[in-house]
Protein backbone atom coordinates (compact mmCIF):
# COMPACT_ATOMS: atom_id res chain seq x y z
CA UNK A 1 0.00 0.00 0.00
CA UNK A 2 1.17 3.11 -1.08
CA UNK A 3 1.80 6.10 2.04
CA UNK A 4 0.12 9.20 1.52
CA UNK A 5 2.17 12.07 1.43
CA UNK A 6 1.21 15.15 3.55
CA UNK A 7 1.37 18.50 2.23
CA UNK A 8 3.54 20.05 4.91
CA UNK A 9 5.21 23.94 4.08
CA UNK A 10 8.43 23.37 3.55
CA UNK A 11 11.28 25.16 5.17
CA UNK A 12 13.42 27.48 3.48
CA UNK A 13 16.76 26.24 2.90
CA UNK A 14 19.84 27.61 4.03
CA UNK A 15 20.79 29.35 0.76
CA UNK A 16 17.24 30.99 0.85
CA UNK A 17 18.29 32.30 4.35
CA UNK A 18 21.35 33.37 3.71
CA UNK A 19 20.15 35.17 0.50
CA UNK A 20 17.36 36.46 2.22
CA UNK A 21 19.47 38.26 4.88
CA UNK A 22 22.32 39.49 2.23
CA UNK A 23 19.10 41.27 0.57
CA UNK A 24 17.65 42.51 3.88
CA UNK A 25 20.94 44.17 4.75
CA UNK A 26 22.04 45.97 1.17
CA UNK A 27 17.98 47.39 0.65
CA UNK A 28 18.24 48.57 4.46
CA UNK A 29 21.54 50.32 3.74
CA UNK A 30 19.75 51.57 0.20
CA UNK A 31 16.80 53.24 1.96
CA UNK A 32 18.85 55.25 4.22
CA UNK A 33 21.37 56.56 1.24
CA UNK A 34 18.52 57.08 -1.40
CA UNK A 35 15.75 59.90 -1.48
CA UNK A 36 12.88 58.18 -2.94
CA UNK A 37 10.73 60.36 -4.65
CA UNK A 38 7.41 59.29 -3.86
CA UNK A 39 4.51 61.40 -1.41
CA UNK A 40 3.98 57.97 0.59
CA UNK A 41 7.78 57.45 1.47
CA UNK A 42 8.89 61.29 2.02
CA UNK A 43 9.87 61.47 5.87
CA UNK A 44 9.25 57.42 6.41
CA UNK A 45 11.74 55.88 8.18
CA UNK A 46 11.24 52.40 7.04
CA UNK A 47 11.89 49.25 8.96
CA UNK A 48 12.99 46.23 6.63
CA UNK A 49 12.19 43.37 8.38
CA UNK A 50 12.33 40.31 6.89
CA UNK A 51 13.11 39.10 3.07
CA UNK A 52 11.49 35.85 1.81
CA UNK A 53 13.27 35.00 -1.62
CA UNK A 54 11.65 32.24 -3.61
CA UNK A 55 13.44 28.72 -4.01
CA UNK A 56 15.16 30.10 -7.30
CA UNK A 57 16.05 33.63 -5.63
CA UNK A 58 14.59 35.26 -8.79
CA UNK A 59 11.94 37.09 -6.29
CA UNK A 60 11.67 37.91 -3.26
CA UNK A 61 9.50 39.01 -0.85
CA UNK A 62 10.01 42.23 1.58
CA UNK A 63 8.32 42.74 4.83
CA UNK A 64 8.49 46.40 5.91
CA UNK A 65 7.04 48.34 8.51
CA UNK A 66 7.01 52.36 9.23
CA UNK A 67 9.54 53.48 12.21
CA UNK A 68 7.02 55.21 14.44
CA UNK A 69 3.71 56.04 13.12
CA UNK A 70 2.38 55.04 10.09
CA UNK A 71 0.49 53.46 7.31
CA UNK A 72 2.23 50.33 6.56
CA UNK A 73 0.44 49.60 3.35
CA UNK A 74 0.71 52.99 1.93
CA UNK A 75 4.48 52.54 2.56
CA UNK A 76 4.45 48.91 0.79
CA UNK A 77 2.72 50.43 -2.23
CA UNK A 78 5.27 53.34 -2.11
CA UNK A 79 8.12 51.21 -2.25
CA UNK A 80 6.30 48.70 -4.71
CA UNK A 81 6.07 51.96 -7.53
CA UNK A 82 10.34 52.17 -6.44
CA UNK A 83 11.28 48.62 -7.02
CA UNK A 84 12.50 48.70 -10.21
CA UNK A 85 14.87 51.57 -8.87
CA UNK A 86 15.59 49.75 -6.12
CA UNK A 87 16.14 46.56 -8.06
CA UNK A 88 18.70 48.52 -10.21
CA UNK A 89 20.45 49.44 -6.64
CA UNK A 90 21.00 46.43 -5.08
CA UNK A 91 22.32 44.72 -8.19
CA UNK A 92 24.98 47.15 -7.57
CA UNK A 93 25.30 46.47 -4.29
CA UNK A 94 25.13 42.22 -3.90
CA UNK A 95 26.87 39.61 -5.50
CA UNK A 96 24.63 37.12 -6.87
CA UNK A 97 23.90 35.25 -10.60
CA UNK A 98 20.55 36.95 -10.66
CA UNK A 99 19.34 40.29 -8.74
CA UNK A 100 15.35 39.31 -6.97
CA UNK A 101 12.78 40.68 -7.91
CA UNK A 102 11.86 43.05 -5.39
CA UNK A 103 7.85 42.42 -3.45
CA UNK A 104 7.03 44.59 -0.87
CA UNK A 105 4.40 43.51 1.80
CA UNK A 106 3.19 45.48 5.29
CA UNK A 107 4.66 43.95 8.21
CA UNK A 108 1.73 43.58 10.51
CA UNK A 109 3.53 41.66 13.36
CA UNK A 110 4.20 44.34 15.64
CA UNK A 111 0.40 45.64 15.10
CA UNK A 112 -0.43 42.34 16.27
CA UNK A 113 2.00 42.30 19.12
CA UNK A 114 0.67 45.31 20.79
CA UNK A 115 -2.57 44.15 19.97
CA UNK A 116 -2.26 41.01 22.07
CA UNK A 117 -0.54 43.10 24.69
CA UNK A 118 -3.51 44.94 24.85
CA UNK A 119 -5.51 41.87 25.43
CA UNK A 120 -3.24 40.57 28.36
CA UNK A 121 -3.67 43.85 30.10
CA UNK A 122 -7.65 44.07 30.11
CA UNK A 123 -8.79 44.08 33.66
CA UNK A 124 -10.67 40.33 32.89
CA UNK A 125 -7.87 38.96 32.01
CA UNK A 126 -5.39 40.34 34.35
CA UNK A 127 -8.13 39.37 37.36
CA UNK A 128 -7.77 35.67 35.50
CA UNK A 129 -4.19 35.40 34.94
CA UNK A 130 -3.20 36.57 38.61
CA UNK A 131 -5.86 33.98 39.87
CA UNK A 132 -4.04 31.73 38.32
CA UNK A 133 -0.61 32.51 40.04
CA UNK A 134 -2.35 32.46 43.21
CA UNK A 135 -3.68 28.91 43.11
CA UNK A 136 -1.34 26.21 45.13
CA UNK A 137 0.08 23.57 43.53
CA UNK A 138 1.34 26.33 40.30
CA UNK A 139 5.17 26.18 41.13
CA UNK A 140 7.37 28.01 38.74
CA UNK A 141 10.57 25.69 38.00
Amino acid sequence: MARRKTQTPKAPSQRQLRAGELVRHALVGILTREELRDPDLEGQLISVTEVRPSPDLRTAKVYVAPLGRGDSAKLAAGLNRCAGFLRGRLGREIEMKFTPELHFHPDNSFDTASHVDDLLNRPQVRRDLDADEDQPGNTED
